[in-house]
């Protein structure tokens, strides 16, 4: 099929000299085209949410200072019970430094008992000051 019979005019010299046929809408117009976002308000909206979780680090942050006053005043109570037993485990730890600082200086003459000029429990650094013998020193159970 040619042009000139699709168009009823016969032989045209141009292109230009062609009607124009253009598609239009139909009779009147079409549907509007629904193009907007409509998403749905479902839940609590954004000042909701921050405002309840404002809320619950508020409240967790309460809980843990009262958590930190109680254990404060329990570490408090702790560290009291230790000073009130200190003088008395102190006076437990004299008297059993006193006992094997005895049997050392027997144990020591008996040892150093040929040795001429051995002064029995004399410090052999000369620094004049009294020194308690290192940890375990006189623990035999240690040994």
């Amino acid at each position: 099929m040619t042009e000139a019979m699709i168009r009823k005019k016969p032989g045209m010299a141009s292109v230009k000299d062609m009607p124009v046929l253009q598609d239009g809408p139909p009779p009147g117009g079409f549907a509007p085209v629904r193009y907007a976002r409509r998403i749905p308000t479902k839940g609590p909206s954004a000042m909701a949410l921050f405002l309840a979780a404002f809320g619950a680090f508020s409240y967790g942050m309460y809980q843990v200072g009262k958590g930190n006053k109680i254990r404060r005043a329990l570490k408090e109570e702790k560290y009291a019970a230790r000073r009130a037993i200190l003088p008395m485990l102190q006076a437990e730890e004299d008297e059993r430094f006193v006992k094997e600082w005895k049997k050392y200086l027997e144990y020591e003459a008996e040892v150093m008992k040929d040795v001429p000029g051995w002064k029995v429990g004399e410090n052999v650094y000369n620094s004049g000051r009294w020194m308690p013998p290192a940890s375990g020193e006189l623990r035999p159970e240690v040994w």
